[in-house]
């Protein structure tokens, strides 16, 4: 009976259903990262104040500065207190620079959102074209030699590492033909090459998946009888064939975004830009374990609200789907 109830409910209001459940997912999802970030400082061997201080910094330093952080306190105690200190937006501050943590990140984040949106959107305005044109080139085993070479290409692009690219356009386009800026974050030219590391395997990732899902739709009988119809090919790929490409198209690209965004990390250290990624390997090798903890929150939690992102927008685009999972 009790059964019987749920499904009737969940017929009548799949959103209602489907929107709590996702945000059920992401809430507990989002616990255990706060978890694992709070757990990260207390995991590592020693003590984390002395080997931020240094070795010679005197007991009473290091003892007030574990007093101000709350170390001495059960660590029951210290976890209420940093789920607290999260709800009131307090980061802690760092033991590197003395300043707020939070203040750091507002000055971090925007040049990383920047760099790893605009790799984005390059990534999709590269890959979804090239993808649907070569779907529809190699249909039904059409251009065999563009096949193989479109293969050859993206599996080459795949295959390198993001450092190995970044590296080898600073000795390209920045030391050898001194064409474009090498570091920081200075205008558009600064963006070229950081973002064309960060998107050229995924963007071959992408246009794969294009490709693939275009020749698949391709195939399709709703297709065949928009030709029987006579329909014009502008019609059959862009009305009929892109947007049915474009579900596994939009699950891929928010993985892609998740990725880009955790990329960042290298990139950013190659090329000196200001962001997230570059101070926290600052923040690693000096031992400064608040601004450690609050830029893994950041990817942690940006990874969430990315899939979180997708999955309702795959839902707004695909309503079966999404009532049926319901």
């Amino acid at each position: 009976m009790g059964g019987s109830v749920k499904s009737s409910l969940r017929a009548r209001h799949p959103w209602p259903v489907f929107l709590i459940r996702r945000l059920g997912r992401f809430v507990v999802s989002l616990a255990v990262v706060v978890t694992a970030s709070f757990a990260m400082v207390h995991a590592l061997p020693g003590d984390p104040v002395r080997g931020a201080l240094g070795l010679m910094a005197p007991p009473e330093t290091i003892a007030a500065t574990r007093e101000r952080l709350g170390l001495n306190d059960p660590l029951w105690r210290q976890y209420l207190d940093y789920l607290w200190n999260l709800l009131h937006l307090d980061l802690g501050t760092s033991l590197d620079t003395q300043t707020p943590v939070r203040e750091k990140m507002a000055q971090l984040v925007p040049a990383t959102l920047q760099l790893g949106l605009t790799a984005f959107v390059v990534c999709l305005a590269v890959a979804i074209p090239v993808g649907l044109l070569l779907g529809i080139a190699t249909r039904d085993g059409r251009g065999r030699g563009l096949h193989f070479g479109f293969g050859g290409v993206t599996g080459l692009a795949l295959s390198v590492p993001d450092y190995l690219v970044s590296v080898g356009l600073v000795f390209v386009f920045a030391v050898s033909l001194n064409a474009l800026p090498v570091a920081g974050l200075s205008g558009p030219a600064s963006f070229v090459l950081p973002v064309t590391a960060l998107v050229l395997g995924p963007a071959a990732y992408l246009a794969r998946i294009v490709r693939a899902e275009t020749q698949r739709v391709l195939g399709e009988d709703y297709i065949r009888a928009a030709r029987a119809k006579r329909l014009p090919a502008r019609l059959i790929y862009l009305r009929h064939a892109l947007p049915n490409t474009l579900t596994p198209t939009l699950t891929v690209s928010g993985m892609i975004l998740a990725s880009m965004v955790a990329g960042t990390v290298l990139v950013e250290n190659v090329f000196a830009w200001p962001g997230v990624g570059a101070e926290l390997v600052h923040s690693v090798l000096a031992k400064d374990y608040p601004v450690v903890q609050a830029v893994a929150l950041f990817f942690g939690a940006g990874i969430l609200l990315i899939n979180l992102a997708v999955d309702i927008a795959i839902a707004v685009i695909d309503p079966r789907s999404t009532i049926k999972e319901s």
